[in-house]
């Protein structure tokens, strides 16, 4: 059973969608504020496999407690937002969640998301090749590890699928609507945002001058290409 942590301060909207999670066969726990979020993850270390979480939170913002959770943890980040406007997710975005919806949401359209979510966090299905090497990166898809000069990185398992999926595809331009499909399991045009601040993070992580990409490349008006050394 999904262990959720929903960080929501509207104890009425929070006791609705926790009910309606549990009743869809989730475990949810509850944390008003982003405080008491990052205290149940990392310093009571409750079981989580997700987290959903507001964005306008009291005291620090759902964006703030996001980057937290990313300098600590690659567990998925789901953003619950009202807003909707583009910069505001874009922030989002980059600070490290995996996806959001924006309020209010059906609890049966949440749980589809949660769940495509989890999917992302379960090993890849093993291809011809165990491990693969891209320059200084090292590839195990049996481990789900990323290393880069001998050094593992902290990748995302968004941006694990991400990277796995421009690696089986060398000198190949992918979409963002591609991606989209393939990665975030998206059965219809879903936001291309969602690509395009998954690869900048992505990038800040592999490349050696993430301003000046070499390997992950923007063919601008299709999509990106991996350019291997």
């Amino acid at each position: 059973m999904p262990r959720l942590l929903l960080v929501e301060d509207d104890a009425v909207l929070a006791e609705a969608l926790s009910r309606a999670l549990r009743g869809l066969g989730h475990e949810v726990e509850v944390s008003p504020t982003g405080e008491h979020a990052l205290d149940t993850l990392f310093e009571r270390r409750s079981p989580t496999d997700a987290v959903l979480l507001d964005v306008m939170l009291p005291g620090i913002d759902g964006f703030e407690v996001c980057r937290r959770i990313r300098a600590r943890d690659t567990i998925p980040v789901l953003l619950l937002t009202a807003r909707s406007d583009p910069v505001d997710m874009v922030v989002g975005l980059e600070g490290g969640a995996d996806d959001y919806v924006v309020k209010p949401v059906e609890p049966r359209v949440l749980d589809a998301r949660v769940k495509t979510i989890l999917r992302r966090v379960a090993p890849a299905p093993q291809s011809r090749e165990g491990v693969r090497a891209i320059g200084e990166l090292e590839i195990d898809r049996t481990g789900m590890t990323v290393t880069k000069g001998g050094v593992e990185l902290r990748l995302t398992a968004t941006e694990m699928r991400l990277l796995m999926e421009f690696a089986d595809h060398p000198g190949q331009v992918l979409s963002r609507q591609a991606l989209l499909r393939r990665v975030w399991d998206y059965g219809y045009a879903g936001d291309s945002r969602l690509v395009d601040a998954a690869v900048a993070r992505l990038r800040g992580k592999i490349e050696p001058d993430p301003s000046r990409p070499t390997l992950l490349r923007t063919v601008r008006g299709f999509g990106y290409r991996m350019d291997p050394p």
